[in-house]
């Protein structure tokens, strides 16, 4: 499996019994279906998120193609956390992350939180 973005290899991971793939060249990080959300809730799991966040955080990849599938993967936002993009596969429904997207993920703040359970709009600047 080659990385969507950089196109280097691999290395599995795990964090309680749940295995990941971080690839080497961008320490970006591919989830299998549902691997990000058990992550989420378990505690030090950012800890696999060794990588720098990119200048470039919120820009998702064009064209990207699922390193499983070889299908074009769909860009998508985390609703309550629209400033993380990533870009996920419809055939095998795994997702990918940028370096850094994981722990940002992993750490909504309360803010964002009461903004998913109650819809409330970001403030305008």
């Amino acid at each position: 499996m080659k990385c969507p973005k950089c196109d280097s290899d691999f290395e599995q991971i795990q964090h309680d019994g749940i295995e990941v793939d971080r690839f080497n060249g961008c320490k970006g990080l591919w989830f299998d279906t549902f691997e990000n959300e058990e992550l989420r809730a378990l505690g030090g799991s950012e800890a696999i998120d060794t990588g720098t966040t990119s200048a470039e955080k919120g820009h998702t990849l064009d064209a990207a193609l699922c390193p499983r599938c070889s299908v074009n993967m769909i860009n998508m936002v985390v609703a309550g956390q629209p400033h993380i993009a990533y870009e996920s596969c419809g055939v095998c429904h795994g997702v990918f992350f940028d370096a850094g997207e994981f722990r940002d993920f992993r750490e909504e703040t309360f803010g964002e939180k009461l903004r998913a359970t109650f819809g409330l709009a970001r403030a305008s600047s």
